[in-house]
């Protein structure tokens, strides 16, 4: 058996290439989020929330690629309550994760490749619309943006710069905050006049200052211009600021609990895991269910690999590989909260791997 000196070399190098991988996805999906936040205006965030209805479609495909980095994104949008709880889901079921490059290393068939990431996709394409669904028919309120509620819990910084939102922007926000929580994920229309009468009053606003602007730059078109292209510059600069704190605070954790993993998993061997998973054929479709939430690439390496040598059957590799959602439940556990609101998604997402792979069983699928 290996001693801890000779793990650790080669646990901390894959803890250090699996991490590096997903940061030019954070960094690329904070950037996006803080510029939503600095400057969208009230219509473009509430369109931002009513095109969530098309989000599981979007997340269940995106899935697909063999990159655990989008199930990071999509932790750390869903933490912002910028997507909804069923494209999270649709994204996290539908990771492929490291399954793919195994099974081409292992010369598997392109049509088996094919049909198990269109099953993957499938399911996490049916539970996010029903879960989206569920929150619908249960008047579940669309929960405002919580983007500065991240700025705030990390100290990035960003409203310490001088170039914090307009008082236009915090007025419009007020509003858009207001009526998002009374539009849901389906593009319900505004509820009373008093609210749309809000969104025009604000829309009015922006287009004054609109105008202001436009008399303003006849009459001083250099030093506007400038001036203009200074704050902008400014601007995007403090927002790049604030998306790398939040990057490499987010890394490092992610680094952290990975290295934590490795060692474990290296020290105990994927043999012992294979043993565990295919040592009770009956309970094999949980077992596998509850190992895919271990977030670590040697889960879904394990779960196809035992598949491929025929020891595991359709529906526990489906099960197991459902819920492996690579490193997209680290994120979530650092970047959401409520904190018990974490287990949930991930009991809800062993329910989810448990239920398809059943089906699989019972139906007699095999690829």
């Amino acid at each position: 058996m290996e001693t801890f000196a000779e793990i650790l070399p080669h646990a901390f190098e894959h803890a250090f290439i699996d991490t590096l991988k997903l940061v030019p996805f954070l960094f690329v999906t904070y950037l996006a989020m803080e510029a939503l936040e600095h400057y969208a205006s009230s219509k473009s965030i509430v369109a931002v929330r009513r095109a969530g209805t098309a989000g599981p479609v979007i997340g269940a495909l995106l899935g697909v690629v063999p990159q655990c980095g989008f199930s990071a994104a999509a932790a750390t949008l869903y933490s912002a309550r910028v997507i909804t709880l069923g494209t999270l889901f649709a994204v996290f079921l539908s990771t492929s994760d490291e399954m793919l490059p195994i099974m081409i290393a292992a010369q598997a068939p392109a049509g088996f490749i094919a049909e198990v990431l269109a099953i993957k996709a499938l399911c996490g394409l049916i539970a996010g619309f029903a879960i989206d669904v569920v929150l619908r028919l249960r008047h579940h309120a669309v929960e405002a943006m919580r983007i500065r509620d991240l700025c705030e819990r990390d100290h990035c910084g960003c409203d310490d710069e001088s170039d914090a939102p307009s008082a236009l922007f915090d007025v419009c926000q007020k509003h858009e905050e207001s009526a998002a929580s009374r539009i849901d994920d389906w593009g319900a229309e505004y509820s009373n006049e008093e609210e749309r009468g809000a969104e025009l009053a604000c829309a009015s606003d922006e287009r004054h200052e609109r105008d202001h602007a436009h008399e303003h730059e006849h009459g001083h078109d250099h030093a506007h211009a400038h001036n203009r292209s200074h704050e902008h510059a400014h601007g995007f600069g403090a927002i790049a600021k604030s998306s790398l704190v939040h990057t490499l605070q987010v890394t490092l954790f992610i680094f952290l609990v990975s290295l934590a993993f490795e060692i474990v998993i290296d020290g105990v061997g994927e043999d012992v895991l294979a043993s565990f998973i295919s040592a009770n054929s009956n309970l094999s479709v949980v077992v596998s269910a509850i190992v895919g939430l271990i977030p670590n690439c040697a889960a879904s390496v394990v779960l196809t690999e035992l598949y491929l040598e025929g020891a595991l059957s359709t529906g526990a590799m489906l099960a197991g590989l459902l819920v492996s959602a690579g490193v997209g439940l680290l994120v979530l556990f650092r970047a959401n909260r409520p904190m018990h609101e974490n287990f949930l998604i991930a009991a809800g997402l062993v329910a989810c791997g448990v239920v398809f792979g059943f089906i699989v069983g019972v139906f007699g699928i095999a690829l």
